[in-house]
């Protein structure tokens, strides 16, 4: 099945990830230096298909343009001369790697791993596919209040002095 790839782009390096086959989460993949991107991506697309890509954008918290956006913008339209044929859509990358230092938390990762940027630059580019195949999945993941049992409803669950 055609792959999707997430791109955590950065003036230097830059954060890959894959979906699986039946695009239910997405992979780390790899981080590359941002100057050899292109070829990266030519290479896997020769061992792979690739269906989409998925490169995150920078937005301010206001929602105005940041700093970043430029660089993107630039990486955007090298990105549609070499891959024509493969649409591409922007996902909003706020707090990515906010998030992507909280999953390598939770995930044990000791505090020295943890300061290695191309791990953050992964993880975040896992962050932002993983947002977008949610949302085009149309997966929700609200409760509905009446699932609740009644012994885990805040309304029935009595307070303890």
């Amino acid at each position: 099945m055609d792959r999707l790839i997430g791109i955590d782009f950065g003036r230097r390096r830059t954060g890959l990830a894959v979906s699986d086959p039946l695009r239910v989460f997405a992979s780390a993949l790899d981080t590359v230096d941002s100057a050899k991107l292109i070829d990266y991506l030519k290479n896997y697309a020769e061992k792979e298909t690739i269906e989409r890509f998925v490169v995150g954008y920078p937005v301010n918290m206001d929602g105005s343009p940041s700093e970043a956006r430029a660089d993107v913008d630039i990486f955007l339209k090298h990105l549609q001369k070499a891959f024509p044929e493969i649409p591409v859509s922007l996902e909003d990358e706020r707090f990515t790697s906010v998030l992507a230092h909280r999953v390598m938390i939770d995930g044990g990762m000791k505090a020295k791993d943890r300061r290695d940027k191309k791990s953050v630059d992964r993880i975040s580019a896992a962050i932002i596919l993983q947002g977008y195949m949610d949302r085009s999945s149309g997966a929700t993941f609200a409760v509905n209040p009446d699932s609740v049992p009644e012994s885990l409803s805040r309304n029935k669950t009595k307070r303890r002095k």
